[in-house]
């Protein structure tokens, strides 16, 4: 008798531990801040979160504008960021503030254009470190951030976009509990962007426009920044045209000097700028300014000496961009906008406005505002 109460008591202990296990992963997955969360980053490292992240640390403002892509409130999940503001722009800047005013009790890190300092960092106290894959930490330096128990992740908006945006959004959808409002973006994005690869597929190199983008343009009195192989320059081979500093610049970024551009006469010319732009004599465009000062700035841009004779001036086809618009899930604008430039025949009937306000509706915690982009004439 004895035996069996003792077998029914370890069948008992048995069936009601199977049951905790059963209750507990229900409950993980009906919570998912209970789940173990796994993170893989551009670099190919791997890294685990016991719960979704609330106090990231950013080395990038533009970061801040992905995570407005999937949460309603983003600052409320970062400790840290540089508050590089020139790379969102002064406008967009004050519409953050305004509406979520705790972005000027955020601690202040460098950004990645500046020198890493672990201490600042570590003093953050962030739940995950988010850096920008060209200014990663070194090994030594990893290591000492995650002897302080901070896990590190690496992203990349800049050195190749079109291939590595996808799987960093993913990472911050994830490192945030907002995975499905991540797919919900990209896929929207995929599609608008296969759309336009499909109309440019099969493009002979003669029916590749020559283009010469000049990021951050007469922002100093040498000439030309430029892209190479990466950055923005991938978008313009994507959407059908030839990035002319390609051929001479193995990096995503780099300069041209002015005999080259004069060479290549590009047919197609971009400047970029905004509003870091004021005291220079570079292009100022943004919400900061009206379409009229910005077309005045962009003349002026192509009134340097050397540029009035390509092909690009010659034939009406100057454009003007915010370089807000660069390095950021909102690159799809600059990938519908740079397709009608370069091609507008084939994307006469693309609007690129429609394809804001969609984003700003369906998506962002802050509307984008503009002008943007401009033509010369």
């Amino acid at each position: 008798m004895r035996l069996g109460l003792h077998h029914n008591a370890v069948l008992w202990s048995v069936r009601r531990s199977a049951l905790l296990v059963l209750a507990f992963v229900l409950l993980a997955m009906a919570h998912p801040a209970m789940a173990d969360i796994a993170l893989k980053d551009v670099t190919g490292r791997e890294v685990r979160l016991a719960r979704p992240a609330s106090r990231l640390l950013i080395d990038d403002g533009r970061f801040l504008i992905a995570l407005s892509l999937i949460h309603p409130d983003p600052v409320s999940v970062l400790a840290a960021w540089p508050r590089d503001i020139n790379r969102i722009g002064k406008r967009t800047f004050d519409a953050y503030k305004a509406k979520f005013p705790a972005i000027d009790s955020l601690a202040k890190v460098a950004s990645s254009a500046g020198s890493l300092s672990v201490e600042q960092v570590v003093a953050a106290r962030p739940d995950l470190a988010v850096f920008s894959l060209g200014s990663q930490p070194s090994d030594e330096e990893r290591a000492r951030i995650e002897a302080a128990g901070i896990p590190v992740v690496v992203i990349d908006f800049f050195t190749h976009p079109l291939a590595n945006l996808e799987p960093s959004l993913r990472l911050l959808g994830a490192a945030t509990g907002r995975q499905a409002q991540a797919e919900d973006f990209l896929a929207f994005r995929r599609a608008r962007i296969d759309a336009v690869r499909a109309k440019v597929e099969g493009l002979t190199d003669s029916e590749r426009p020559r283009v010469f983008l000049e990021p951050h343009a007469a922002m100093t009195a040498d000439c030309c920044n430029s892209p190479g192989r990466g950055n923005v320059g991938d978008i313009i081979e994507a959407v059908g045209g030839t990035n002319i500093g390609a051929a001479v610049i193995p990096r995503a970024f780099g300069k041209l000097n002015l005999e080259y551009v004069i060479a290549q006469d590009p047919q197609v010319y971009i400047a970029t700028g905004g509003s870091h732009m004021e005291g220079t004599g570079g292009l100022l465009i943004g919400p900061e300014y009206s379409q009229e000062r910005a077309r005045e700035t962009l003349a002026r841009v192509v009134a340097r000496p050397g540029f009035g004779g390509l092909a690009a001036v010659r034939d009406k086809r100057v454009h003007g961009l915010s370089h807000q618009m660069l390095n950021s899930p909102l690159d799809l604008f600059t990938v519908e906008i740079l397709a009608k430039w370069i091609h507008p025949e084939r994307f006469a009937g693309l609007d690129v406005g429609r394809t804001v306000e969609e984003v700003n509706a369906r998506f962002l915690a802050v509307p984008v505002e503009g002008p943007n982009w401009i033509d010369l004439d």
